[in-house]
C-alpha cells in the first residue's frame, strides 16, 4: 500500500498541482487508515481488493471516537479520492467507498468584523517604524482583497501592480487570479515598499523582522496584537479578515458570483455561506426596529 500511497502523492503534486500543505494533509490521512488496516488484516493490495464498507464503517466509527464531524468528513474524502485514483489506474476493480455517506455537518457562520471594527483595525495603534507599516498595509491587503493567509505570505514584490491597483494570486491547486487592490491599500503598500528603499521583484513582499519570509503563523500572532492595539475585543483570525472582505461586499450589493471569482472559490455553493451572514444581520436589524417585533 505504501507504493500506491507513494505514486499517489506524484498524483496529487504533478496533475492535481496541489499545495505541499493540502498533500501532507491527504498523506496523514492515509497513514492513519493504514496503520488501521494492519491492525485488521493487512494493508497490500489484496486486502485492497477485499475491503469492504463494513471494514470501512468500522474504521469511521474508531475515527468518531476522537475526531470532530469535519475531520471525519475530509478523511472520508481522502479515502474517496485515493480509491478513485486507484481505480482509474487499474490497481482496484472498483472504490469500496461508493457506498458510504458523509457525516452530516453542522452548519457554520464565519466570524467577521463590523465596518467599523475593520476601520478600527486598519487605522489605531500604528507607528511609522517599518514593521508598523508592514503591519498595516497585511491588514488593508487582506480586507481590501481577501485574499487567504497562505495567499497573503506567499507574495512577492513582483505579484503587485500598483499602477494598476491589481495584485496576481497563486491559489489552491496553484489556481492564478488577478484581484483588484483598493485605495487604503494601495497606499499602506506604497509606504511601506517605499521605506523598504524598492525591494526586486524577485523578493518577498512581507518580510519578518531577520529579513526572510513573514509566515502565516507570524501573520496569526500580528493580527492578535493589532486587534488589542486597536481596541477590537474578538478572538479574530486572519481568515475572518478574508470573510469580512466578502460579508461587506455582498452587503453593500455586489453580486455573489463576482465575490466567488474574488474569493477564488471553485464552487459557489462554498460562496454562498455569506448569505446566511447577511441575512442573520438583516434579522438582527430588523428585531431591534421593527415595533411588533421589538422586545419589551
Amino acid at each position: 500500500m505504501q507504493k500506491m500511497i507513494d505514486c499517489f502523492a506524484t498524483y496529487l503534486s504533478d496533475e492535481r498541482n496541489l499545495s505541499p500543505h493540502t498533500r501532507a494533509a491527504y498523506l496523514r490521512d492515509l497513514g492513519e487508515f493504514k496503520n488501521f488496516l494492519e491492525l485488521h488484516g493487512g494493508s497490500g493490495k489484496e486486502a485492497l481488493v477485499k475491503l469492504d464498507s463494513f471494514l470501512l464503517r468500522r474504521y469511521l466509527a474508531e475515527l468518531h471516537k476522537r475526531n470532530q464531524r469535519t475531520s471525519i468528513a475530509r478523511k472520508l474524502s481522502t479515502l474517496r479520492t485515493f480509491f478513485r485514483y486507484l481505480v482509474r489506474e487499474g490497481q482496484l476493480p472498483s472504490n469500496p467507498t461508493e457506498g458510504l455517506s458523509t457525516p452530516k455537518l453542522n452548519s457554520y457562520l464565519p466570524k467577521t468584523l463590523s465596518v467599523d471594527e475593520a476601520t478600527a483595525l486598519m487605522e489605531r495603534g500604528y507607528g511609522n517604524s517599518l514593521l508598523d507599516l508592514r503591519d498595516r498595509a497585511i491588514v488593508e491587503l487582506f480586507y481590501s482583497s481577501g485574499l487567504r493567509v497562505s495567499e497573503l505570505t506567499g507574495l512577492d514584490v513582483g505579484s503587485l501592480d500598483l499602477r494598476e491597483n491589481l495584485v496576481r494570486v497563486l491559489g489552491k491547486g496553484r489556481k492564478e487570479r488577478i484581484v483588484p487592490v483598493g485605495r487604503k491599500a494601495h497606499e499602506a503598500l506604497h509606504t511601506y515598499l517605499e521605506e523598504r528603499g524598492g525591494p526586486d521583484e524577485e523578493e518577498p513582499l512581507f518580510l519578518n523582522a531577520r529579513g526572510g519570509r513573514l509566515t502565516p503563523r507570524s501573520v496569526q500572532r500580528n493580527l492578535k496584537t493589532r486587534l488589542i492595539k486597536a481596541g477590537v475585543i474578538k478572538d479574530i483570525s486572519p481568515h475572518a479578515l478574508r470573510h469580512s472582505f466578502a460579508t461587506h461586499l455582498l452587503d453593500g450589493g455586489a453580486d455573489l458570483r463576482a465575490i466567488q471569482e474574488l474569493l477564488g472559490h471553485a464552487s459557489l455553493s462554498t460562496t454562498q455561506k455569506y448569505t446566511q451572514v447577511s441575512v442573520d444581520q438583516l434579522m438582527a436589524v430588523y428585531d431591534k426596529a421593527h415595533p411588533r417585533s421589538k422586545k419589551k
